[in-house]
């Protein structure tokens, strides 16, 4: 009888390894509202697929939710790529809806994923730059890799950059933007007046005015890079001003269902959204990123050992920027000069930002003959002429 109950006990407790066993090892993040966290794992392989070591675990920090329809969206598309590509070698984890005016609340989301395993940390917003450098230099975390998108820091041993010349597809929606309007007044919702979005403004105005000198542009700040309600609200008083195209560079698709909800066009960003319900015949197309150009490859050097802090800038040629497809509610005149100019940026022959360039001051900002490279760029706190902005 005591054999046959250590031998009911012993098959529970194989039945109760098993089930651990095919549970995964994600690992749950505490309960911690208003951020959430998830995981993308591997399915299970054949032994001879398994690597040898435990995975890379690359953690990610997210402004937004993962189905935002813009910013957020955009970048978790490229980390699902990352996990497709390295099957089985990487394992991406990621937290949602993180504070980045908030430096704490940065600080903390890198510990909870390096409590994780994450041994890459990912910072994916403008203001997750300080206290992720302020980690890396200090000692504590140099067997840590930190990346961070959209900032200028970096050092020589664990700390790099990423960005894309985003003013290159701003361009092409301008255009398209400035023959489509029949009002000739354009409206850009925009997060904060930083200099990044400075130059997707300028961009946009300069590729409109190309194609259509009349064309205007007026802005509204909604000072959060995240404000679903706040960023339709702001597109909304543009259009109560005769705006009759409407475009972003703010995080959700907000801004894009405001314009189609009162008949207007709209210039996305950041994805793809012809197909989002209600936008109908709105959209034109959209700047959007391709982030997994540059994650596949920086993942690859750090898995390999060979990675070093970069500061890299990528383009429409390398593919980490782009135009989305043109919906069949752009006009064939506007699809012929953006095929023009688009292969013009790609053969690295079209300056965006060429003089002669005045701003809305009248002050010339760039001489006749001169161009702006990546440092000039970087260096715009004016808006164009015919831009006007209100916070």
């Amino acid at each position: 009888m005591m054999k046959k109950k250590y031998l009911i006990v012993l098959l529970a407790a194989i039945m109760v390894f098993a089930l651990a066993a095919c549970s995964g090892n994600k690992t749950e993040a505490p309960a911690a509202p208003p951020a959430s966290s998830g995981s993308a794992e591997q399915p299970a392989g054949g032994a001879s697929e398994e690597p040898a070591g435990a995975p890379l675990t690359v953690g990610f920090i997210y402004i937004g939710t993962v189905n935002d329809g813009g910013y957020t969206q955009a970048q978790h598309a490229g980390t699902l790529k990352v996990q497709e590509t390295y099957s089985g070698l990487v394992k991406c984890v990621w937290l949602e809806n993180i504070d980045d005016t908030n430096a704490q609340a940065a600080t903390d989301a890198a510990k909870q994923l390096i409590d994780q395993g994450a041994t890459v940390v990912i910072g994916t917003s403008f203001g997750f730059g300080t206290p992720l450098f302020g980690m890396a230099e200090s000692g504590d975390y140099d067997d840590i890799t930190f990346l961070h998108f959209s900032g200028s820091d970096i050092n020589d041993h664990n700390f790099g950059n990423y960005f894309g010349a985003m003013e290159e597809p701003r361009y092409l929606s301008g255009i398209i933007a400035g023959l489509q309007t029949t009002s000739n007044k354009l409206g850009y919702v925009a997060a904060y007046p930083y200099t990044e979005v400075k130059i997707g403004i300028n961009a946009f105005a300069l590729g409109a005015q190309s194609v259509n000198p009349d064309a205007t542009v007026s802005v509204v700040y909604t000072n959060s890079w995240y404000d679903p309600a706040g960023e339709k609200q702001a597109a909304e008083a543009l259009l109560a001003q005769g705006c009759d195209v409407i475009t972003q560079h703010a995080d959700t698709a907000g801004p894009q269902i405001a314009a189609a909800d009162a008949g207007a066009l709209t210039v996305g960003y950041n994805l793809d959204n012809s197909g989002l319900e209600g936008l109908g015949d709105a959209f034109l197309t959209a700047p959007i990123w391709h982030h997994d150009i540059f994650l596949v490859p920086a993942i690859k050097a750090i898995m390999d050992g060979a990675w070093t802090p970069e500061s890299y800038y990528g383009n429409m040629k390398e593919g980490y920027v782009d135009l989305a497809p043109l919906t069949k509610n752009v006009s064939d005149e506007a699809r012929a000069k953006v095929e023009e100019v688009r292969t013009q940026i790609e053969a690295g022959s079209f300056p965006i930002f060429k003089g002669p360039i005045s701003d809305n001051a009248g002050n010339e900002v760039v001489a006749e003959g001169e161009t702006l490279d990546r440092s000039g760029i970087w260096q715009i706190e004016y808006l164009v002429k015919g831009v006007t902005a209100s916070e």
